[in-house]
């Protein structure tokens, strides 16, 4: 078998994955609780066929028009995928967090501050003078990258945190974060290995494309596993966590406001006095009159 054929058989099967995830994950509803990660598959189902279609009418016409239809569209899908990552990183995120409102919330503003400073950053490094279409796909990769060090983030903090957030290795925004994870990675080995004259059928191509089957082959274990129900999280008053997540819930309110008494005035005390002093008097004058 030629390599030609084997990388086309990979690619194949890259899209029979993504569309076996993606039915599986709409099948479960799970697109209701992550729906950005629902639109990320539904947009690699949708524009695979269509990529590939443009690149055999390009290579088959050499013509300008197919050549600049590819260009625009695969630039244009790799600027789409790399923002909807963006909210994909948010949703998990929120997820593995949902049992622990106040830090959810708080780490949330963060965590979208974090993803802003991130690209400002990522896009304001690029220098955009005289490059013409050229600069397209270096604001894509430098958005692709700084999404790729987000997800790498996110899945070490997961796993870092999982014990204290009770987050079970089955739940679905773990088994995300781990595809995610391995495809970012795989992308920073890649960018170190890949350069611009390697050939389609290099090792390093296969391996590449290998990975990334392993990573849409977690995916869809996890869409066919049941996923565990998250119960209700008992924590004892001295946990830590809990006092941060008690802490960060108190941040930004500005609490119940209280009616202050104004102090009383002397005239208001000289009044008392003088009825004290009435009611002393007719009691002694009743004991007087007694005896």
């Amino acid at each position: 078998m030629s390599s030609n054929l084997v990388m086309f058989a990979m690619d194949a099967a890259e899209f029979l994955l993504v569309a076996s995830v993606a039915f599986l994950f709409w099948r479960r509803r799970h697109h209701l609780r992550f729906p950005a990660m629902g639109s990320y598959l539904a947009l690699r189902v949708l524009s695979m066929p269509a990529l590939i279609f443009l690149l055999l009418e390009r290579e088959k016409t050499h013509s300008l028009d197919w050549s600049l239809a590819y260009f625009f569209t695969f630039w244009s899908v790799y600027i789409a995928s790399a923002v909807l990552l963006y909210f994909i990183s948010i949703e998990i995120f929120r997820s593995a967090l949902s049992a622990f409102p106040g830090l959810m919330k708080f780490g949330i503003i963060i965590f979208r501050w974090t993803i802003l400073v991130s690209a400002v950053v990522t896009i304001s490094t690029i220098p955009i003078l005289h490059r013409g279409l050229g600069i397209i796909p270096d604001v894509a990769n430098a958005l692709m990258h700084s999404v790729s060090l987000l997800e790498l983030c996110l899945l070490a903090f997961l796993c870092l945190c999982m014990n204290a957030l009770k987050l079970s290795v089955r739940d679905m925004a773990f088994g995300m974060a781990l595809g995610f994870g391995a495809m970012a990675a795989n992308d920073f080995v890649a960018t170190l290995l890949i350069s611009h004259n390697t050939p389609v059928t290099a090792p390093v191509q296969f391996a590449y494309e290998a990975f990334i089957l392993v990573s849409l082959g977690v995916w869809a274990s996890y869409c066919l596993l049941p996923e565990p129900v998250r119960k209700p999280l008992v924590m004892p008053a001295n946990s830590t966590v809990y006092r941060w997540n008690e802490i960060a819930s108190a941040l930004g309110h500005t609490g119940t406001q209280v009616a202050v008494q104004q102090p009383a005035t002397s005239f208001f005390l000289s009044d008392v006095e003088k009825v004290v002093d009435k009611v002393l008097n007719r009691n002694l004058k009743n004991r007087e009159s007694e005896s």
